[in-house]
């Protein structure tokens, strides 16, 4: 009971420490960094739980897969600090307002009687954390899973044929010709005289003739 005390606060003020430097930190880099910490911490307090399921989720979704994302698109720009930091000091009062609010909501649900906790007088699920969710979702919650799973489909067909869809002014390259090429249809050797006698009108070459015979 004293070691799960110890890593609670300890997760506890690394989560509060990681999210305000989320929000405090200048660089978008570091910002991004300490978010992942802050994922990696809340799973931690999840895992203390017995949350298993979110715990991986959140370690797999948002640190492996969208983190990654945002750390690529924020290496990838060059974004501008000074624009983005514009009108902070002027919208400060609005958030000291919006976060005073929160806070005071916080407090008020937390000390409310109707949520002291007691003890079940016998667990309400045997199995695991992963089992009872899946229990609830293919069982109870059947068809809005399988809505929302159709919604999503129709979004990635939707973006799959925006890709697909033929540009009029695009040209393309044919791979088999590219292959097949040698170096007699991409060179040709061009006697600069002869092209010269080709381009020129045929009344200007006929009078070059007895200037040069003349001359000769």
């Amino acid at each position: 009971m004293l070691t799960e005390k110890i890593l609670f606060y300890l997760f506890a003020a690394v989560l509060v420490f990681s999210a305000s430097m989320v929000v405090s930190v200048r660089h978008s880099v570091r910002a991004a960094l300490f978010l992942i910490l802050a994922f990696f911490t809340t799973a931690g307090l999840w895992l203390m739980l017995r949350a298993e399921f979110l715990a991986i989720v959140l370690v797999l979704v948002y640190v492996g897969a969208v983190m990654v994302l945002f750390l690529f698109v924020v290496m990838s720009v060059d974004l501008n600090q000074g624009r983005l930091k514009e009108g902070f000091g002027r919208h400060m009062p609005l958030g000291l307002v919006v976060a005073g609010v929160v806070i005071a909501e916080m407090v008020t649900i937390l000390s409310a009687d109707s949520l002291a906790v007691t003890a079940p007088a016998e667990p309400a699920w045997v199995g695991s954390n992963v089992e009872a969710i899946g229990q609830l979702l293919y069982r109870d919650y059947i068809y809005p899973v399988e809505i929302a799973s159709v919604i999503l489909l129709i979004g990635i067909i939707a973006a799959i044929s925006m890709t697909l869809r033929g540009r009029r002014q695009s040209r393309y390259i044919s791979t088999s010709d590219q292959l097949a090429a040698t170096k007699q249809d991409r060179m040709r050797v061009v006697d600069l005289r002869q092209s010269e006698l080709i381009d020129r009108p045929a009344s200007d070459v006929a009078g070059a003739e007895p200037e040069s015979k003349g001359g000769a």
